[in-house]
């Protein structure tokens, strides 16, 4: 039996603290976070303040890591050169510079797994949608849209107050609500070659993070992608992740596929199993890509998301906001590490 333990009880922590105790094969043992008053958060297990003190008094297979963005880079090093597996929640660094320091830390420690927690890609929605890309029965694309229109109200940064400063967040909505959307955009689009891009703050919260993105990519294939995000809505809608091919058109929204068939009506072709509760926007495929990192430790596999596939999304956010500030289109090629 594999025994884990989670850095990190903040809101991300609910949804992966169920999928542990829900695999009969695994046993979590510890739990730690610097606020004491989350002792009981999951009774009966060892509860530490300093993730030090647990990887030095625990003896675990697996630790998850749902930590602020700022400190992902030095929690998983420390776990990884304890020889302890990762599976590490989203982004895997605040930036190009971090996230190549965890590629290399991977490939260093090759005995050593790290899973990056980007489980939209196990939705049954994007692996028929990829399945779709790779049959070429449409096809070649000709275009993919993502756009992600949510709302988060100042009390959201006051809240925290990490998530509004650059160094320690990485950015705003493009690296901590869009990212899985960036990440999607690539898996399908393949490799890129440029991107222009901008970044704003429409909201008057005193933060140092854009709450507004928008890019334009060009990938290898002569393929155009149109990406979009805020957190300006009035309200969260529904991601929509588009593909247009030459002979095809097929939408994810509202956690449905849909195809546009040859009378022009939308024809539904597989919805995503879901998330109950108001946590929802997550998505349901956290336990499968969970379970399927327990999988390759147990059976010394790799079937799960590397660092190296992983660091893509990051680059593409370093890339943005370089664009941004320099109003100038981006090359991509070259940019830190190259996963194809």
């Amino acid at each position: 039996m594999l025994k884990i333990a989670v850095i990190g009880l903040g809101d991300i922590s609910h949804i992966h603290i169920p999928a542990i105790q829900a695999n009969p094969y695994v046993e979590l043992v510890a739990v730690c976070d610097i606020d004491i008053g989350l002792k009981n958060t999951v009774p009966n297990i060892n509860f530490y303040t300093d993730y030090h003190d647990l990887l030095d008094n625990e003896n675990l297979d697996c630790v998850h890591i749902c930590l602020p963005h700022y400190l992902h880079y030095p929690a998983t090093q420390a776990c990884v050169e304890k020889g302890v597996h990762v599976f590490l929640e989203k982004p895997m660094g605040l930036n190009v510079e971090e996230g190549l320091a965890l590629v290399k830390l991977e490939e260093k420690h090759k005995d050593v797994k790290m899973c990056v927690c980007l489980q939209n890609r196990l939705n049954e929605t994007v692996e028929t949608l990829q399945e779709l890309v790779e049959s070429g029965e449409y096809g070649e694309m000709l275009g993919l849209k993502g756009i992600v229109a949510w709302a988060r109200p100042k009390s959201y940064y006051d809240a925290k107050p990490w998530r509004g400063k650059l160094e320690l967040a990485g950015g705003g909505v493009m690296i901590n609500q869009a990212l899985h959307t960036l990440d999607l955009m690539q898996l399908l689009g393949g490799r890129m070659d440029k991107i222009r891009g901008s970044i704003d703050q429409l909201l008057d919260y005193g933060i140092e993070v854009e709450d507004t993105a928008t890019a334009n990519i060009t990938f290898k294939s002569g393929a155009k992608g149109l990406f979009f995000a805020t957190n300006t809505n009035v309200g969260n809608s529904s991601v929509e992740l588009q593909v247009i091919f030459e002979q095809g058109k097929f939408t994810i929204k509202d956690s449905i596929l849909t195809k546009v068939n040859d009378q022009g009506r939308k024809e539904e072709l597989i919805e995503d199993a879901k998330l109950p509760g108001t946590k929802f926007y997550y998505g349901a495929s956290h336990n499968k890509l969970i379970n399927r990192f327990y999988d390759s430790i147990k059976n010394n596999t790799d079937d799960y998301i590397h660092a190296k596939e992983g660091f893509t999304s990051i680059q593409m956010i370093d890339a943005i906001r370089q664009s941004s500030a320099e109003k100038r289109e981006i090359q991509v090629e070259g940019y830190g590490y190259d996963k194809r």
